[in-house]
């Protein structure tokens, strides 16, 4: 298990956040020294996520393949909320800042 995580490779339709409210599933695409990985994964627990689907493609070289097939870039961390491809770390701060992640974050 990723710390404060959970287990790669693990299937969530979605999550709960810790008032054990149902959130959207949360996918990340990140390796363990990325510091916008880190501050992601900071800004989701800020908004109350308590599980986060991290797939490691600095501990399985070929997620790497996949994140690039399936979003078209090659840096991380790339972020699912649901089936929705987010972004990167800042993609995903201008949502905050937008208004609009709380929402997002919400619907399972």
């Amino acid at each position: 298990m990723a710390s404060g995580g959970i287990a790669r490779g693990s299937r969530l339709s979605a999550g709960f956040n810790k008032n054990g409210i149902v959130m959207a599933r949360i996918r990340m695409y990140a390796t363990g020294w990325c510091p916008y990985c880190i501050r992601a994964e900071q800004l989701l627990r800020a908004k109350g996520v308590t599980e986060i689907e991290k797939l490691r493609v600095d501990v399985d070289p070929p997620l790497k393949d996949k994140m690039i097939a399936e979003t078209g870039r090659r840096t991380v961390p790339q972020i699912f909320i649901g089936d929705l491809h987010v972004g990167g770390f800042d993609d995903m701060a201008e949502l905050d800042r937008r208004g609009e992640l709380d929402s997002l974050l919400s619907a399972p």
